[in-house]
């Protein structure tokens, strides 16, 4: 309840009820807020009075203080204070402020003055470049070091410019973010308190940063007053991000506040990678009040970049004479398939992709032949084995995917330190894929000498997948089989389905049983890290929530074993908290099964790799979300298109047998 007045001249307040009658005892005090201010409400010697909840030396909390000998006395440090006036002890001159008290017939009220026109802020000047930039979602935690950051960015919030999700570990919101900027090709912001806050996020900005992935860290700091020394949480931030971050800047007190949201984005874009920006906490409330916003208007370039005459001329000359080429695509042509696609069918070649490509070309594609490397198909490896030329767009050469150095090799890549990496090729081209697979294609028109491979990838593809089916009948009586689980799947969710998958035995079985069709595939490529698949889903999904027809209304589905579930299951809680609608199919085999794996490959025994699990379906249910249980093959189909079905979170608990991966 709360009224107003005011007269001629004065100040307007406002009166809030505070206390019933009696509600606070003699001699007690407690802390109350009312509207946005936080009062310490003291009765003493029969007296109501409201002061400050602020002490005015550390700002401890008086509300949780207590009366002593007349006094009140902080709870921080000791001071004492009138608890009718503020005033402190004789001859001492810091007050506490107080407000206009009230007892009514009902309670006792106290007058606030109206919450004065806000001025903007340096965080203000940020957030509001940010949005500009098409930064869209921010996922974080509010803490003590970035209070004044995170009101800039309710702001955003309340505007409708921003999307915000509170998590329950900041490494969960630099992993989401890492896959949303994977998933789109735009940064989302990840956002947290100085010192342990910041060091949570490291592990989600590697995964960006090995991936390519463009991402914002935003950082709360100790006071510029007390850095240096060793303030409470204050870590060296330069150092922490000095290897992950691509670019990494304080803001301070005569910063350019938008100039530096502006190189944040556009370097996270440019240079597809991580940008921070670390807030001392006294600049995060400077007042910017004509400091105008900036924006990516005039700062980014085309990125068609096209590749040297002598390196096409190179690459036409090798395909117009090759039989059999091969053309393979990572993670980096995720955005160039059409023009891909558009050249595979001018020479009737395989298309066949690293595990983090996975999805780019789909299964039932006439060119399409699925994964290469450990976690791929016998098909992929096939046609590897019998071409006479490898022309690869996109992918980095990681020793897990296996593209054998063997073959004459035609590489594209933006990045001319990417070309030849792990060793030489026979054509390096530097240029942007889009803009080297036009012009070969145009002139390659015509001029082409390859076989036409449709046929023979039609005939492995039918033995393979009498292959898979026969595999599905495996039964030991010790769970369900990754092929039977991974058919299932591929028969429920929907052919343009998100996956976000985590590491282990479950994701080498994933990439090697599940066929895609128009779906994405979202993983944590090189860093490889435990517990991505929950946290990259809910990237996922908040890029269907926005207006990028690419992934409005996509279903999102997140895949992992019980070992990289346990790293973040509490951001289950998040999912339900923001009603996000994802399908986690979770195999349990109650063990860290890639690790049995290798030690007993070495020669070990398997040794503290069992984990001591609950029934996750019934933590699910306790979280709010659909929890459902599959013992047996036969329930899988039933039980997957209830939980896809299942408008807001579920999971799937599904006892997976260790050995039948």
């Amino acid at each position: 309840m709360a009224t107003g007045e005011a007269e001629a001249g004065e100040t307007r307040r406002t009166w809030h009820k505070a206390l019933d009658l009696n509600e606070l005892p003699e001699g007690r005090v407690k802390t109350v807020v009312l509207g946005l201010e936080s009062v310490c409400m003291t009765r003493f010697q029969g007296e109501y009075a409201a002061l400050s909840n602020h002490c005015p030396h550390q700002g401890g909390p008086l509300g949780e203080g207590s009366i002593e000998g007349g006094f009140l006395r902080c709870p921080w440090h000791g001071w004492d204070y009138d608890p009718r006036t503020g005033s402190p002890p004789e001859g001492y001159g810091d007050c506490v402020p107080t407000y206009p008290v009230e007892v009514r017939d009902d309670g006792v009220y106290v007058a606030i003055e109206e919450e004065a026109l806000h001025v903007r802020t340096a965080t203000d000047v940020i957030a509001e470049t940010l949005t500009a930039w098409g930064v869209r979602a921010c996922f974080g935690m509010v803490g003590h070091s970035n209070l004044g950051l995170a009101d800039a960015l309710r702001r955003q919030v309340e505007a409708g410019h921003l999307r915000y999700f509170g998590i329950r570990h900041e490494g969960a919101a630099s992993l989401a973010c890492s896959a949303y900027g994977k998933l789109t090709g735009r940064p989302a912001a990840c956002l947290s308190i100085a010192g342990p806050g910041a060091t949570n996020l490291l592990t989600g900005l590697w995964d960006a940063n090995v991936d390519r992935s463009p991402l914002l860290a935003l950082t709360g700091q100790v006071d510029t007053q007390v850095l240096g020394p060793g303030a409470f949480q204050e870590i060296d931030l330069p150092a922490a991000f000095g290897k992950v971050a691509q670019w990494s800047q304080p803001v301070l007190h005569g910063s350019r506040y938008a100039e530096l949201a502006n190189l944040a984005c556009k370097s996270a874009i440019l240079n597809r990678g991580v940008s921070h920006l670390f807030f001392p906490d006294e600049v995060q409330t400077l007042p910017a009040p004509d400091t105008p916003a900036g924006g990516p208007d005039g700062r980014l370039p085309s990125r068609a970049i096209a590749p040297p005459a002598d390196a096409l001329d190179a690459a036409v000359a090798r395909l117009k004479a090759a039989k059999r080429p091969v053309i393979i695509v990572g993670h980096g042509a995720r955005f160039d398939m059409p023009a891909i696609l558009e050249l595979a069918q001018l020479l009737r070649c395989p298309v066949v992709t690293t595990f983090k490509g996975k999805g780019l070309v789909a299964d039932d594609h006439p060119l399409g032949c699925g994964v290469l490397g450990r976690s791929g198909t016998p098909i992929a490896s096939w046609f590897m084995n019998e071409s006479d030329v490898l022309l690869v767009l996109g992918a980095s050469f990681s020793n897990h995917t296996g593209i054998t150095p063997k073959k004459p090799i035609i590489q594209v890549d933006f990045d001319a330190m990417t070309l030849g990496k792990f060793h030489a090729v026979d054509v390096p081209v530097w240029g942007e894929i889009a803009a080297t697979v036009s012009p070969l294609r145009e002139r390659l028109s015509g001029a082409v000498s390859a076989i036409d491979q449709r046929p023979e990838i039609a005939e492995r593809w039918a033995l393979w997948r009498a292959e898979k089916a026969s595999r599905e009948a495996d039964d030991r009586g010790n769970g369900v089989c990754s092929a039977a689980i991974f058919a299932s799947l591929g028969r429920r969710a929907p052919e343009n389905a998100i996956l976000a998958v985590d590491v282990g035995n479950n994701t080498y079985s994933f990439g090697r049983y599940f066929e895609c069709r128009r779906h994405s595939v979202l993983m944590s490529g090189y860093l490889g890290s435990i517990g991505f698949a929950l946290p990259a889903a809910m990237g996922a999904w908040a890029a269907t929530q926005e207006d990028d027809p690419r992934f409005r209304g996509r279903c999102v589905l997140s895949i992992s074993g019980d070992g990289g579930f346990g790293q973040y299951m509490g951001e289950l809680l998040t999912a339900v908290k923001y009603d996000m609608d994802i399908t986690h199919v979770l195999l349990r085999n109650d063990q860290l099964g890639k690790i049995t794996k290798e030690q007993r490959a070495g020669g070990w025994p398997a040794w503290q790799t069992t984990l001591h699990n609950p029934r996750f379906a019934e933590y699910a249910k306790l979280c709010g979300a659909l929890g459902l249980e599959v013992h047996a093959k036969e329930e899988l189909d039933e039980v997957f298109e209830r939980a896809i079905a299942h408008r807001g979170p579920s999971l799937v608990e599904i006892l997976a047998d260790p050995e039948l991966i």
